[in-house]
């Protein structure tokens, strides 16, 4: 029997039938929205050619999202023409209503290259203070489980306590993503993330709804001055610190993360270099490494002052140097430094990487200042 549907009519009966069974029914209900929009709604399936699928290709890549004004992603398109390709199938096999996939024979805009936003040390630190103080406790722990865990945000949101053995520390997830389960490793900063919040026998972990997370980040990120982070950056920090540990392969890493395809991991396999580098520096004892590794270059502010000079290490909250003169003041901070390394490796306290992303700081105002140069090599490169 011959079906004639108009591509909106069409569109709805797909997300009544097909959609509504699918993990991701509220991002593709979005999408049909758009669709039903389009000049092609109106138009008859069967009447609908692969002319007409490019024309709207590329009049939508020459669209501005009204929210954040900037062009619509090719990720965008690649979605909306992927979902018009399996309805024009749907459509064709299943309810007689076309001879044809006109999508099919359609180009797809080019792939957009994966994110590739790295989380700086010093905003991780701002976010994680800025967390610990929101009047929800909930949002500290949501933000220390993804960076330690690299769980999705709606896994960490569908959490429940039935699911987590604080024994064994596992997080179990019965439902995925990929519509798989996956049992999550739990570090102890992830374990003590989840214990602050008074563990109970059962029930959700956290009451934040994935809007309302949106928002409390959103918010965040503006009063932090800090931009182009999702929330989704986090999970791949995670994975790259994974893969930063040198003692995980692809698999294991896998197996925590929950990608189904390696091939969504080879982004990260860059990392490994930092492994050849400590075997390209021999065979030094273990200890000897660990410190030498640290005994690197690290940002500092230099602050004239009435009594002399001051010079502030700005990745650090208390490490300062102080002297009548520059030489005396670089030398007083680089031993200060120096001392908080060696501490910090005796106590085994997290080292913080030198981030050189500074920010209310003029750069005329910054020098780069090593542990171990001496200082007359120090002042000449500050010169």
């Amino acid at each position: 029997m011959t079906v004639n549907l108009t591509l909106a009519e069409a569109l709805q009966r797909y997300r009544s039938q097909v959609s509504i069974l699918k993990k991701g029914y509220l991002q593709e209900s979005y999408r049909i929205d758009q669709l039903c929009r389009c000049s092609l709604a109106q138009k008859q399936l069967r009447e609908i050619s692969s002319p007409d699928i490019a024309t709207y290709r590329d009049e939508r890549l020459l669209q501005v999202n009204a929210r954040t004004g900037k062009a619509i992603s090719t990720a965008t398109v690649r979605l909306e023409m992927s979902l018009l390709s399996s309805l024009f199938d749907i459509a064709r096999i299943e309810w007689g209503a076309t001879e044809s996939n006109p999508v099919s024979n359609v180009r797809k805009p080019k792939s957009p290259p994966g994110r590739d936003r790295r989380l700086l040390p010093r905003e991780e630190r701002k976010i994680l203070r800025h967390c610990h103080q929101y009047p929800n406790p909930e949002l500290y722990s949501i933000v220390v489980l993804a960076l330690e865990t690299a769980m999705r945000q709606g896994e960490i949101l569908k959490l429940t306590w039935e699911h987590i053995n604080f024994k064994s520390r596992v997080a179990h997830l019965p439902e995925t993503k990929n519509g798989t389960k996956r049992d999550v490793p739990l570090s102890q900063k992830a374990r003590d993330a989840l214990v602050r919040l008074g563990p109970k026998t059962k029930g959700r972990v956290f009451s934040y709804t994935s809007n309302g997370l949106k928002s409390s980040w959103r918010y965040m990120l503006i009063k932090l001055g800090i931009e182009d982070l999702h929330f989704h950056d986090l999970r791949h920090e995670a994975c790259s610190k994974l893969f930063e540990l040198g003692t995980l392969d692809v698999m294991e890493v896998a197996a925590i993360s929950g990608h189904k395809s390696l091939s969504m991991l080879k982004r990260y396999t860059h990392l490994r270099a930092a492994r050849l580098v400590k075997k390209l520096e021999g065979n030094k004892h273990r200890g000897q490494q660990l410190i030498i590794n640290h005994l690197v270059p690290y940002p500092a502010r230099v602050i004239p002052s009435d009594s002399g000079v001051v010079i502030k290490l700005l990745d650090f909250e208390d490490v300062v140097g102080r002297g009548a003169c520059h030489e005396t003041a670089l030398q007083s901070a680089q031993d200060a430094l120096l001392r908080q390394l060696m501490l910090s490796i005796r106590d085994k306290l997290p080292i913080p990487q030198p981030d050189q992303y500074l920010e209310e700081v003029d750069e005329i105002d910054v020098i780069m200042l090593d542990p171990l140069v001496t200082t007359d090599l120090m002042l000449r490169a500050a010169a």
